[in-house]
């Protein structure tokens, strides 16, 4: 049986929390950090461990100075240029935005994305099926691609899940 965990990097500075941040590599706020989340990682013994090609999540791996394998599969989901960096309530009085684009986490993923769903859960299955069997594995990473993976392993709806990991935290999946 396989162990994967899953870590979210460590937190970005302020102005960039609640913010839609795909692509864009931002690095982590130290002074937002605590560091002794991280612990539990730290001492555990990995066969292999995975990070997003994005400052974030190798900032976080460095702090606790892990060895590991860079992979822009693990990416975050490309928004759309106008989106980028914004939070909603400036998405809100953007002149492109409608109420309707709420109805459903579809017609929002196809609003606010330039990658499509399909594309995005294509990506992360690439990358999970690359993955060793029966190996204990680390995959750091960002909110939705975590919920992507974790939605594909658990065999959940990612549309409809309630699933959220916050910065720092992780959750362990037995395969």
């Amino acid at each position: 049986m396989a162990l994967i965990t899953l870590l979210r990097h460590a937190p970005l500075p302020f102005k960039y929390q609640k913010c839609f941040i795909g692509h864009s590599d931002i690095q982590i706020d130290l002074t937002l950090t605590d560091i002794s989340k991280l612990e539990i990682i730290k001492h555990r013994k990995y066969d292999y461990v995975f990070s997003s090609d994005l400052k974030r999540c190798r900032q976080t791996l460095d702090l606790i100075n892990l060895d590991y394998t860079k992979d822009d599969k693990l990416r975050e989901v490309n928004f759309k240029e106008e989106f980028e960096g914004k939070n909603f309530d400036e998405i809100e009085k953007l002149d492109s935005y409608d109420d309707k684009y709420l109805s459903s986490m579809k017609i929002w993923h196809e609003y606010i994305c330039q990658e499509s769903f399909s594309s995005f859960e294509n990506r992360i299955k690439c990358f999970l099926n690359t993955l060793p069997k029966d190996k204990d594995i680390l995959i750091c990473a960002h909110a939705g691609s975590i919920k992507m993976i974790y939605s594909i392993l658990e065999n959940e709806d990612y549309l409809n899940s309630f699933f959220k990991i916050e910065y720092t935290d992780f959750v362990d999946i037995y395969k």
